[in-house]
């Protein structure tokens, strides 16, 4: 298939599946299988991190003036009931921290997993079954929080720790397990899906930086992870421009529908999706391992 098509197709792919709480690493791994690609080819390890960063830009703009709101009542808050340490800018670096530091240091277990596509749809349905659980649950009780400016340090540090199994497993889907844990937590539907896209971005932005970089300069004793020297061309520019662009359109979409849909309806949806997706991966694993 013509690489221009290629790079479209998993832009598409990048941009709906990065804040649906669905999984894109799963989702990219079985569309890099359909489209036959080598997942050890240099140009392609390099791609799939890079057009993560159109969907990261996408939710950066989409809620630079909620950031820029919070950064002008720091430390206080809108209401001035806050402080330094639970200031919801604060409460956002407190669970980025508290999922950075066990990430890291989980990093070599996390790199056996990604391209299991049977621990993707195992991850998928036990997400998808407790997703649709806590959110049954979610609504039968009043919650305790109904927006981020109440937010605790405690709640912060749960949903930070509960979103490092999105790192682990691969196909948990790091939406799917900070909203499920903020809203364990006493959150709101709403309350737990704004502070889930707020922690998403310095964690996303760290996690491809770091993973550029490593896949980058490797360590001398991984060099399995190598893409360097990797020499790129003016049609290899422009196959990553598109899937970059691509990226960046359809997450704004998708953030902007997915913020509305779920006010209205929850999250029965993706759950189900989940579910069934896992049981279709389950069924046909080993004819996309074999593509």
């Amino acid at each position: 298939m013509n690489d221009y098509i290629v790079s479209v197709l998993l832009g598409i792919v990048e941009g709906l599946t990065e804040f649906l709480p669905v999984s894109s690493t799963a989702h990219l791994r079985i569309a890099e299988a359909l489209l036959h690609l080598n997942l050890a080819d240099p140009y392609w390890k390099m791609y799939t991190i890079v057009i993560q960063l159109g969907a990261i830009l996408a939710l950066i703009f989409l809620f630079l003036g909620r950031i820029l709101e919070f950064v002008r009542t720091f430390p206080k808050g809108e209401s001035g009931d806050r402080t330094v340490m639970n200031h919801p800018l604060s409460l956002t670096i407190i669970a980025f921290l508290c999922t950075a530091g066990p990430a890291f240091l989980l990093t070599k277990v996390i790199g056996k997993h990604l391209e299991s596509l049977r621990l993707m749809a195992t991850s998928l349905l036990v997400g998808g079954i407790i997703m649709w659980l806590v959110d049954a649950w979610s609504v039968r009780r009043e919650a305790t929080t109904p927006d981020i400016e109440h937010m605790t340090i405690g709640q912060s540090v749960w949903i930070g720790l509960c979103q490092v199994t999105s790192a682990i497993f691969p196909g948990t889907s790091r939406s799917m397990s900070t909203i499920a844990s903020g809203q364990l937590a006493g959150m709101t539907r709403s309350a737990a899906l704004e502070f889930s896209f707020l922690v998403s971005i310095p964690t996303m932005v760290a996690a491809t930086g770091y993973d550029l970089l490593r896949t980058l300069h490797p360590k001398h004793t991984d060099p399995s992870e190598a893409i360097a020297p990797l020499v790129m061309n003016a049609h290899n520019w422009i196959v990553l421009f598109i899937g970059f662009i691509v990226s960046f359109i359809i997450a704004l979409l998708v953030v902007e529908w997915f913020l509305t849909w779920v006010r209205r309806h929850g999250f029965v949806l993706f759950a189900l999706y989940r579910i069934v997706l896992a049981i279709l991966l389950f069924a046909f694993a080993r004819q996309l391992m074999a593509a």
